[in-house]
């Protein structure tokens, strides 16, 4: 099911905007965040127009974590974290995506809750998104 108002549904400018897509996996689409804060930050978009977790059968629940588990270790392997923050949030953007969002030791908010919008916002060269990409699709 897809909703013709959603970023991730239509894969519109707002989402190439904000998002690199990086690679399909077993229930959802893996994009790098262009906001790099948190070097290797990236976002899981289920396949499906779904705004709960709890609104997936139990396959599909388990298949979605199987995604998020899968994209947490690429990411770990590719940019080596202390610490993998995992959000689900979508109170505006009614679409059932998780941030992953790697820590590191004396990096911005360590040992907090991890911001969404960074002030002021931290963006890579095109070389060097490839080249976190590149990474991350070596681990998957």
């Amino acid at each position: 099911m897809k909703d013709n108002t959603c970023m991730y549904c239509t894969e519109n400018e707002k989402l190439d905007s904000l998002m690199i897509y990086i690679a399909d996996l077993g229930v959802s689409k893996l994009y790098l965040f262009r906001e790099q804060t948190y070097y290797g930050r990236c976002v899981l978009a289920y396949r499906d127009h779904v705004n709960e977790f709890y609104d997936l059968s139990d396959e599909d629940a388990n298949a979605f974590a199987k995604d998020i588990r899968t994209a947490a270790k690429a990411i770990a392997a590719a940019v080596n974290p202390r610490k993998m923050n995992y959000g689900m949030y979508a109170d505006t953007l009614a679409h059932l995506h998780c941030h992953l969002v790697p820590k590191q030791e004396g990096g911005h908010t360590f040992g907090g809750t991890f911001e969404m919008n960074v002030n002021p916002p931290k963006y890579l060269t095109d070389a060097e998104n490839d080249e976190i990409i590149a990474k991350i699709k070596a681990n998957l």
